[in-house]
């Protein structure tokens, strides 16, 4: 199992939402908290909880695309709450709408937070931790959209499913340094992630899809009002971390979607006797192959 109290989290996007309640739950089992935000305003509203408790709770004002600056954020939050041994990559974004009316600045915008970001969390701290030797976990934030294809959703999709890749990945090339990995696969929750776009750079502004539309926030948010609140998800992913869990899936209405996703999968795999290669490759260990022992 994995230890969480006494060790330093850093949280991207802990001002609010998901990663808001990660704060919370990690902070109340006893860990050191970094709380990385884009926002000052989701800052300055999560410190006010945090200011009337006892637990240690560090904001850092962080554009997780920017690497020299989470280089620095790093080095500020080791040198005040001690080593990170628990990381959150958390923050993310989202915008909807058909891919054929994407433009680059709709792809650039997502895949740098929602990709980008992780890889750089990764490798800011993935290093100091090896380095270290205390172990550790990483709790890569993806959505059901990692396995779940719905239209409309296709660059957030795509930014999903590549985090479910390189996690899975990263759990067999950091097992033997004793880091797990997790990664947390929420559908629906109570957030304001709608309001993402606010938050998108002037210099990726040319949408093909919708701006800061009042009509549209509401939409997305009675869509998601209905879903799970922050903190409890937060306990699903404690529980996971503790249990060093790869997959956190605390969304039991999504069973029927994925049996019905690998059903298809499995019905298109070519059987083995169908293939007169297939034993030469399985004999030579080829990935995915059954290797045989000698006679």
């Amino acid at each position: 199992m994995t230890k969480v109290a006494g060790r330093t989290a850093f949280i991207t996007g802990g001002g609010s939402g998901v990663a808001l309640g990660q704060a919370k739950v990690f902070a109340e089992a006893g860990c050191k908290v970094a709380i990385a935000d884009i926002r000052q305003d989701h800052l300055d509203e999560a410190m006010a909880y945090f200011d009337g408790t006892d637990f240690e709770v560090m904001p850092v004002k962080l554009d997780i695309t920017d690497r020299a600056a989470y280089r620095a954020a790093a080095d500020a939050v080791e040198a005040k709450l001690g080593p990170v041994e628990l990381l959150f990559n958390t923050a993310g974004v989202s915008i909807f709408g058909p891919l054929q009316n994407a433009t680059y600045d709709d792809w650039d915008w997502q895949l740098s937070v929602n990709l980008g970001g992780v890889i750089n969390g990764i490798q800011t701290f993935v290093p100091r931790m090896i380095e270290r030797g205390n172990g550790g976990h990483i709790v890569n934030t993806a959505s059901m959209s990692a396995f779940v294809a719905l239209k409309g959703t296709g660059i957030y999709c795509t930014s999903k499913m590549a985090i479910r890749g390189l996690s899975e990945c990263l759990a067999l090339d950091l097992a033997d340094h004793g880091i797990g990995v997790s990664m947390l696969c929420p559908g629906a929750v109570n957030t304001n992630i709608h309001e993402a776009v606010l938050t998108r750079p002037a210099h990726l502004q040319e949408t093909g899809y919708y701006g800061a539309d009042p009509e549209v926030f509401a939409h997305l948010k009675r869509v998601i009002q209905v879903g799970m609140e922050p903190e409890t998800l937060a306990k699903y992913v404690l529980s996971g971390v503790e249990a060093d869990q790869l997959y956190i899936l605390p969304y039991p209405e999504f069973r029927g979607t994925l049996e019905e996703i690998h059903e298809r999968v499995m019905a298109a795999l070519a059987n083995p006797e169908d293939d007169p290669e297939y034993e030469a490759r399985a004999a030579h260990g080829v990935p995915g192959g059954q290797k045989k022992e000698p006679a």
